[in-house]
């Protein structure tokens, strides 16, 4: 192997890192493992016969689309004895990982749309991300699941029956995002949720992702009484204060919260028809390692 060889990998492999982190975060709900998954496909990179390799970005999505098969037997594991809630990791730059197509799907990375994902089997999940979000044909699709065409069509459609079906039908506009903002805020910060009431939906839910690491509900809480008792009620018990910083969480109205010991949390909204329908709150410090106080 050349001296060069190490920096000519390097540079034909760059132009291609923002589609596979894309790739493997949609997969994986994790940054540290997509990373993970990028890194080792590098090193199979810099180990391959690369004047063979007809199609680059091909061959590498192949090689961390199984990589992402493989760690998802592990994570399942993992998220069976996971401590409340799971979430995915909070991504404040979600642009990053815009995939390169005209989908529909291509810069959603909405909570709520990771979830749905979650709910997938990691089949489905792989054919519905590599044929609607990243526009692979069934071919290349096959090559890499090991099954054939029509299985892997198959397995796309039933994956985008679910996210379908779950995906919000009603975007709000920028005005409407900030008055929420604002209520929210100074509901959160004060503590008095009354003016809060009347922007939750009835039926809306809170999931707070404390991993075993943070306090925090050990189930979601469901209903708009519920989650208002909720926030006076970490105010009853000099839980905070909070300060709370507007920036956009895997594309979502949110924020980043910080208490007084500088212990930093997400707070992603779900709004829909002008209401709160969810708010993601991820408070385990280990998904939080790239989010500033």
């Amino acid at each position: 192997m050349s001296d060069t060889a190490p920096v000519e990998a390097a540079a034909s492999f760059e132009p291609h890192r923002r589609h596979l982190m894309g790739l493997a975060y949609r997969m994986l709900g994790s940054l540290v493992e997509a990373e993970d998954a990028v890194q080792e496909a590098y090193l199979r990179w810099h180990g391959t016969d690369r004047a063979k390799v007809r199609n680059p970005q091909a061959f590498l999505s192949r090689t961390v689309m199984r990589l992402c098969l493989d760690q998802l037997k592990s994570a399942r594991r993992r998220r069976e004895t996971y401590v409340g809630p799971w979430l995915p990791e909070p991504v404040l730059e979600s642009g990053a990982l815009d995939a390169d197509s005209a989908s529909d799907y291509a810069q959603d990375l909405s909570v709520a749309l990771m979830l749905t994902l979650e709910r997938l089997s990691p089949l489905e999940r792989a054919a519905f991300l590599l044929h609607d979000v990243f526009d692979v044909g069934f071919a290349e699709i096959s090559e890499t699941l090991g099954r054939n065409e029509e299985a892997c069509r198959q397995l796309a459609a039933r994956g985008r029956a679910h996210v379908r079906a779950a995906r919000p039908r009603f975007h709000p506009s920028h005005e409407a995002n900030s008055k929420l903002l604002a209520v929210f805020k100074e509901a959160a910060e004060s503590g008095n949720a009354a003016g809060l009431a009347a922007y939750l939906a009835k039926d809306a839910v809170l999931l707070a992702d404390g991993g075993g690491k943070r306090a925090a509900a050990l189930n979601p809480i469901y209903g708009a009484d519920h989650i208002v008792r909720l926030v006076e009620g970490l105010k009853r018990k000099h839980i905070g204060p909070f300060r709370l910083r507007y920036t956009p969480i895997n594309g979502m109205p949110g924020f980043v919260a910080t208490d007084v010991n500088g212990s930093i949390e997400t707070i992603a909204l779900d709004i829909t028809d002008g209401k709160i329908a969810a708010i993601y709150n991820v408070r385990n410090p280990d998904k939080l390692h790239r989010v500033a106080p």
